[in-house]
């Protein structure tokens, strides 16, 4: 979650409520500078550190050898009963809980690396044999592990290094003697086999695969803008007071056109919530997956096989590479810290780490630059004008460097508007305790110098003792603290969700049904130029930590970039937008809006997701009472009981779809097909939920290998969809996907040809030609072109 959790705000809001009245009026009107230093005085540290030592032992990331125990019994439980692929997922967790360099770390990777060979990941497989080796795995079961990598090796292809593995494997025997057990024995009958496979592989080779694909793969044009990091050469950056930084069009430009692509300057991945558990018995340890166990937590890459952390056992990489990177450049200092930071919520995780990547030298200079802006806080154009004479001779823009470049560095993060006299004082108050509350315990952790960076490579692996028993923090660790309160203020307006679509609902692999999830918060200072639009002419993909804005639509030379902050026109009404962009500080006035204002009109939201007289059908009018416009019926209803009819069916979808994952597809379609029966009699027939249990019953049909009837739910779905969101949109690409996929397995193929065509033309203009989706549908297209000209003439 965003925020800290909610016992820590409770207890901010109840020091707020005790200061004095002038107190409060002096720190409203203060800037961060006078915030932080005022709010210092009024810290009672013993009362701080006694609530948040409470809260943080709900978050266990400590190394727990009782729960790797735990996790690795379970996981060869799972092994046993051949479900390789959550077993790979118990020994990360169990991996994730040994102590570093402790010899039971090591049966970890070697149980991982089995249930990677029987899953067929043969490369990764030998990376966890490699780890096992290295961090001790007991010599008495070496020789079974070595096989294994001679195995992997030979399934490879690569015979030589396969027979070398062997012969380290037969010198292995020969040294320990004469071995009578069964398992000895049974280890030198597969020494045996193996010998024959590779004599077998090296008399007869296979055939050469043929190198790439035979699938042409369209080519993006781009060429870099000299001014913006990142951004296309079809873009210029503008600026005025009313709109701030802002992108415009100076040429036209086509849709799909990629107009963006940038690295995070920081992301921090995002936690569930009940991560912070209610009990912290050791009574039962919680093996549900989370993002924090699916990617990873520097490149936000998926994970297979993770490496755990050397110090604690939340943070996981898809590498040793990752794991260095992250760990030299800030993982080192945040470490010890896990607890407190998932406590106090992403954005203080993300203001944290911005400062440690930013550096203490770069990080100051621009604290004391910002003094002298502080002086009319309240005065944007003198505000503005101060940002135009930033340091360093920077000219033009706010955040553009000395030659006028506008980079994705920290000075770009720094400019950001904190909104500092909007946000309410409480929430500042709170925001304030939180990172002084870090701060304070990088001091006493006796991390002090290496936030500021004065601590050699050397010196990290050393314990660490506190120097100041004052609860005063020093000087260059309230800089550090008042630029993390700016970089907390500025992410309710410039945080970034980065998303990702996972699998979700049937996992027979007949069909992908993907949904978007949020992953981690970030800090994308060049995709924070795009103002917002409810109807926006871009669309954002995310690779990684890498987004990439790409025209939906024409948008000629002029016009500027939007980007849609997550009210869209096509899900909300305007009164809902225009609540929930309050959070921004500012009133929507795009064209979506003032057309839906100004008219007067019912928007397309509020009509197609209305309900229906329960009696005739017809639709109803009116607001808390809702009558029928049918003057021959003439019934009324209360809109609460049609509201509480709608929860009701809501969660009795949810049901039907428990089943289905439980394997009884059949008694889920008659729960469907119930809830379709019972909301044809109070909703229109466009609203979107009467969409989705059209795409949930073709989702129960395909896992039955019902292609037909499939296929017809979801073509009905998609008809609805395209009403709330148009032809064009990416959500009808995203359901065109799983008709393609319907009719490729259906054998439909002249039906699945147009289907992937069409699907084809949509996402590579969202997601770009080389997106995964893109991939599998020319996959299929060439699958299906391939195939005999008579079955083609018989479809």
């Amino acid at each position: 979650m965003a925020l800290p959790v909610e016992e820590w705000r409770l207890y901010a809001a109840r020091r707020w409520a005790a200061l004095e009245p002038e107190l409060r009026e002096r720190l409203a009107a203060a800037s961060l500078h006078d915030t932080l230093r005022l709010g210092c005085g009024l810290l009672r540290p013993e009362a701080e550190a006694a609530v948040l030592q409470r809260l943080c032992r709900r978050a266990r990331t400590d190394k727990e050898p009782a729960a790797a125990r735990c996790y690795r019994e379970e996981g060869n439980r799972l092994f046993g009963r051949r479900r390789y692929g959550a077993a790979v997922k118990l020994y990360s967790q169990a991996a994730a809980h040994e102590l570093h360099g402790s010899p039971e770390v090591s049966v970890c990777f070697a149980n991982r690396s089995a249930a990677l060979f029987h899953l067929g990941y043969f490369e990764v497989c030998l990376e966890d044999i490699a780890r096992a080796e290295s961090h001790g795995y007991p010599d008495r079961l070496l020789p079974k592990v070595l096989l294994r990598k001679a195995e992997c090796l030979l399934c490879l292809g690569r015979l030589q290094d396969a027979a070398d593995a062997l012969s380290v494997v037969e010198n292995k025997i020969a040294m320990d003697g004469i071995m009578t057990s069964p398992m000895h024995q049974t280890l030198l009958k597969k020494l045996s086999q193996l010998k024959i496979k590779i004599r077998e592989k090296e008399s007869c080779p296979e055939p050469a695969q043929e190198s790439g694909s035979n699938i042409q793969r369209k080519m993006e044009i781009w060429e870099e803008n000299d001014s913006i990091a990142g951004a296309s050469s079809s873009l210029s950056l503008k600026f005025d007071i009313e709109r701030g930084r802002h992108l415009v069009a100076s040429q036209n430009i086509l849709p799909g056109q990629s107009l963006l692509k940038e690295e995070a300057f920081v992301s921090v991945l995002c936690p569930r919530e009940s991560f912070l558990q209610q009990d912290s018995s050791e009574a039962a340890w919680d093996s549900r997956l989370t993002n924090a166990d699916l990617y990873c937590h520097h490149c936000l890459r998926q994970l297979l096989a993770s490496v755990p952390c050397r110090g604690c056992s939340y943070t996981k990489y898809c590498s040793q590479n990752c794991a260095d990177v992250a760990w030299e450049q800030y993982h080192r200092t945040e470490c010890s810290l896990g607890a407190l930071l998932l406590t106090l919520g992403v954005f203080c995780h993300v203001a944290l780490r911005t400062v440690l990547l930013a550096g203490f030298a770069e990080v100051s200079r621009l604290v004391e630059w910002s003094h002298d802006g502080d002086k009319e806080p309240h005065n944007p154009e003198a505000r503005c004008k101060h940002l135009n004479e930033a340091p360093a001779g920077i000219r033009g823009i706010p955040g553009c460097n000395e030659n006028g470049q506008y980079q994705s560095s920290y000075r770009a993060v720094f400019n950001l508007l904190p909104h500092t006299e909007k946000h309410s004082p409480e929430h500042k108050f709170m925001c304030m305790l939180s990172v002084v509350a870090i701060c304070k315990q990088l001091q006493e952790a006796g991390l002090e110098a290496a936030v500021l960076n004065q601590e050699s490579s050397e010196d990290w692996s050393k314990p660490k003792t506190c120097e100041k028993s004052s609860g005063e923090l020093s000087p260059e660790l309230k800089t550090m603290a008042e630029a993390m309160l700016r970089h907390v203020l500025q992410l309710q307006c410039n945080a970034q969700a980065i998303t990702v679509m996972q699998e979700s609902g049937s996992r027979d692999g007949a069909v992908v049904n993907n949904e978007p999830v949020r992953l981690a918060t970030a800090f994308f200072p060049v995709l924070s130029l795009l103002n917002h639009s409810c109807c926006p002419n871009t669309s954002v993909s995310f690779s990684g930590t890498a987004a990439t804005v790409r025209a939906s639509q024409p948008i000629p030379r002029g016009q500027e970039i939007f980007h849609c902050y997550g009210p869209h026109q096509c899900r909300m009404r305007v009164a809902e937008r225009q609540q929930l962009l309050g959070q921004y500080f500012f009133e929507c006035h795009c064209q979506a809006c003032l057309d839906e204002l100004e008219s007067g009109v019912k928007s397309v939201v509020t009509l197609r997701n209305s309900f229906c007289c329960p009696s005739c059908q017809a639709p109803v009018q009116g607001e808390d009472m809702l009558c029928c416009s049918n003057e021959a019926c003439a019934i009324s209803v209360s809109r609460e009981s049609l509201s509480r009819r709608l929860r009701d069916l809501q969660q009795q979808m949810k049901k039907a779809l428990g089943v289905l994952r439980d394997g009884k597809a059949d008694q889920a379609i008659k729960m469907l097909l119930k809830c379709q029966m019972d909301a044809g009699n109070f909703l229109s027939p466009e609203h979107l939920l009467m969409g989705e249990m059209e795409d949930h019953l073709a989702q129960v049909y395909a896992t039955l290998g019902k292609w037909q009837e499939a296929a017809r739910h979801l073509e009905r779905s998609i008809e609805i969809v395209e009403m709330h969101h148009g032809p064009s949109s990416i959500e009808i690409g995203q359901e065109l996907f799983k008709l393609a996929q319907i009719l490729f397995n259906g054998f439909a193929v002249s039906e699945a040809l147009s289907t992937i065509e069409r699907a084809e033309e949509i996402l590579s203009v969202h997601c770009g030609p080389q997106s995964t989706q893109i991939q599998e549908l020319q996959e299929m297209k060439t699958c299906l072109s391939e195939l005999p000209k008579s079955i083609l003439q018989r479809t």
